[in-house]
């Protein structure tokens, strides 16, 4: 199989060297070049053609943004967004995935981070990312109309929606977000980002919503018309105490060498509400949720599938799939019709 090819773009040396050294500790990618802004990027990717870049943020001469919406126009490739870990470096890279970045990485910082986490991590993305289905990017479903709020409380007060979403999953959630109506059960989303980055997404995601989305925080409670969303670089679990459903925000190892992990949450779920839950697993790489989706299905929950023409990456639908843990696979648009219809 032949390597991907990458072309690191950022300013900072150290940087590019961190990098390049995560990267090639794989067998499978070959870092070509380098470049330390865009311009110099511009020349190498017409020359050595790669199959991919990550792209620093913030750069001189030309951000970062403005830099990726000139190469989605003229020369399509998956990019990995590598960002500092500040408010602002997280809502321009809110920005940049909505421009067309296929993800997102956190800068690596020697004296905060763990280098093999950070390793893993830089590996797993660029290898995602260059699965991406760039030039079919998903048009956007705004214009569909939202899903009709259901005509009764009762019944819904005791249900959950938990959802997964990794590579692709930032524009996918808002798609499907957006048009949940304001009595949604309770829904609890984990998207593969870093810390900081997860409450710009999910600053973002409520300003579409009827429903009241924030990152959760550990206590929260789980109520009809608010989403959670699992902070980065931590594990989400549902709990349960009398008739009160809460979440539990805790640290914790890698699990599918994630965290937070679709699959922690998905357990949780299957143990906590078992067939009072929809299960929803959307794009990414890998097999996160997996098993915990069909843990959910065998505990009586119902399950639903992103279909392969509308995921950026068709892996973590994929293997839930092939696990026998889907009960239903449909299209990015029909996701919250189906949600509703289950619940």
């Amino acid at each position: 199989m032949a390597k991907i090819r990458v072309l690191i773009v950022d300013d900072s040396a150290i940087a590019r060297q961190v990098i390049a050294k995560a990267l090639e500790t794989d067998p499978g990618i070959e870092v070509v070049d380098t470049a330390p802004d865009p311009y110099v990027a511009r020349d190498k990717i017409i020359k050595l053609k790669p199959d991919m870049i990550t792209l620093d943020v913030e750069m001189p001469r030309m951000d970062g943004v403005t830099f990726l919406q000139k190469l989605m126009k003229h020369f399509p490739l998956p990019v990995v967004m590598v960002s500092s870990l500040t408010q602002q470096g997280a809502e321009t890279t809110m920005a940049a995935l909505e421009a067309g970045a296929v993800d997102v990485v956190a800068k690596p910082v020697m004296e905060k981070h763990n280098l093999s986490e950070i390793t893993i991590e830089l590996v797993d993305k660029v290898k995602s990312a260059a699965r991406a289905r760039v030039r079919s990017r998903l048009k956007s479903f705004g214009a569909l109309q939202p899903v009709k709020p259901m005509s009764s409380m009762v019944a819904t007060t005791n249900k959950i929606v938990a959802i997964g979403a990794s590579t692709g999953g930032t524009e996918a959630l808002r798609e499907v977000l957006s048009r949940m109506p304001p009595n949604t059960p309770g829904t609890l989303v984990v998207q593969h980002m870093p810390e900081t980055f997860t409450t710009a997404f999910a600053n973002r995601l409520n300003q579409t919503s009827a429903m009241n989305i924030k990152e959760a925080a550990n206590g929260d409670s789980v109520a009809p018309g608010v989403c959670l969303v699992a902070p980065g670089h931590s594990h989400m679990l549902l709990r349960r105490s009398g008739s009160r459903y809460y979440v539990e925000v805790k640290d914790g190892p890698l699990v599918c060498r994630h965290r937070p992990s679709v699959e922690v949450l998905f357990n949780s779920v299957a143990k906590v509400a078992g067939r009072n839950s929809v299960g929803v697993i959307m794009t990414g790489m890998g097999a996160d949720g997996a098993k915990g989706m069909l843990n959910m299905k065998n505990e009586g929950a119902s399950t639903i599938a992103q279909d392969e023409q509308t995921c950026v990456v068709f892996g973590m639908p994929k293997e839930a799939i092939k696990a026998g843990g889907v009960d239903k696979v449909v299209p990015l648009q029909k996701i919250p019709e189906s949600i509703i219809s289950m619940v």
